[in-house]
């Protein structure tokens, strides 16, 4: 009898089911991540790549041993890649006043 609080059963029927409630799966935000390193390139490099960075972290369960999917490893690298050329652009854009003469 199930009543006053007492469950019949203890876990779900399947794990799969109670996980894709809980937020998007890792070969989604892996795809996410490839998606917005490779559109960050052409444009919006500064904002794209942090994104796409923190998407293929995310996809590869926030560690870098075990078997990671390669949508997210290749997330991170071009991520981390477009941010770095987002940053010396930027720079670049400057000009001579970052030198600090006036």
């Amino acid at each position: 009898m199930a009543g006053f609080g007492h469950t019949t059963r203890k876990h779900p029927r399947s794990r799969g089911r109670a996980r894709s409630r809980t937020g998007p799966d890792r070969a989604s935000l892996g795809i996410i991540g490839l998606i917005c390193a490779i559109v960050g390139l052409l444009t919006l490099g500064i904002v794209l790549g942090p994104v796409a960075v923190v998407c293929g972290w995310l996809a590869m369960g926030r560690r870098w041993t075990g078997t990671q999917s390669m949508p997210a490893l290749v997330a991170v690298v071009l991520g981390a890649i477009d941010t770095l050329l987002a940053i010396v652009w930027l720079t670049s854009a400057v000009g001579p006043l970052a030198g600090g003469a006036f």
